[in-house]
């Protein structure tokens, strides 16, 4: 079906707006050197927490990421070590991640379990921070098909379309990515199935500028909790960027901080099943 509610976020219109003001800036003082002065504000805890077991694999080793806000013009995003990072399931199983690099902690023993609820916890600079989230399955990728279709200004392009089968006996939740060669940030695309439960969905991806035969396209089609998913929502309509990048706005995630409610970390601990496809443009 093409009913579905359907919502795609890339990096175009933000960089257009960018180069249109810096042209502004430029011609409107050729002498004088502009600084803008953006604030971070406080500076947080970031925890990039998603567990993603792939099918066909055992979902084994994860990896949870934890950083700090920094300010607008640094290069660098600082790391945080020396923080105590576990997972808990509801029966009590312990899952604990080891600092394997500056603010990478890695677990290798992880065991997935479809609608099984986790709890994340995480000490970091004499915090706590706690996250429960529950697994979600997500449906196979069945095809990826290739058609040359018109764009808007009737140039011929290359569009990709995979299909999967939506579950007739639950609600479900979709995140997918695009990476690619061409690509300086991945592509997002947002999906329920509220108008199309228990039918076939076809979703579409094509760049008019930089998708040749021969590029490879990285499909990555998660399942995800409603929850998570009205996060993303609201995270890309006002940011528009990456979902995993700092938010602006001091948007919320799940993550709480027991030892400060108000000092929350920014992040969303999140748990997808997720099937991924490499595809070679023809």
């Amino acid at each position: 079906m093409n009913m579905q509610r359907l919502e795609k976020y890339n990096f175009k219109n933000k960089a257009l707006t960018l180069v249109s003001f810096l042209f502004v800036l430029f011609f409107s003082s050729c002498e004088d050197t502009v600084t803008l002065d953006l604030e971070t504000g406080e500076t947080k805890i970031v925890v990039d927490a998603e567990i993603i077991w792939q099918k066909g694999t055992t979902g084994n080793e994860q990896t949870i990421k934890i950083s700090k806000t920094a300010p607008y013009y640094n290069n660098t995003t600082p790391k945080v070590s020396g923080a105590q990072v576990r997972i808990e399931n509801k029966n009590g199983d312990i899952f604990t991640f080891n600092e394997t690099g500056p603010g990478l902690y890695v677990c290798t023993n992880f065991v997935p379990v479809i609608n099984m609820d986790y709890t994340l916890y995480v000490t970091a600079e004499g915090q706590s921070f706690t996250a429960v989230e529950k697994l979600t399955s997500v449906t196979p990728i069945d095809k990826v098909e290739q058609n040359i279709v018109p764009d808007f200004g009737g140039e011929d392009i290359i569009e990709l379309t995979f299909y999967y089968k939506d579950p007739a006996d639950e609600v479900n939740y979709y995140l997918t990515d695009y990476k690619s060669g061409f690509l300086l940030f991945p592509e997002y695309e947002l999906t329920n199935d509220e108008l199309f439960n228990g039918n076939q969905i076809s979703t579409r991806f094509s760049d008019e500028d930089k998708m040749k035969p021969g590029s490879i396209v990285e499909i990555t089609h998660r399942g995800v909790s409603k929850n998570f998913y009205n996060y993303m929502n609201l995270l890309l309509e006002v940011y528009g960027g990456s979902p995993f990048s700092i938010p602006p706005g001091n948007i919320r995630g799940n993550i709480v901080n027991t030892s400060d409610s108000n000092n929350f970390a920014f992040g969303y601990f999140r748990l997808c099943e997720a099937d991924k496809v490499s595809y070679v443009v023809k």
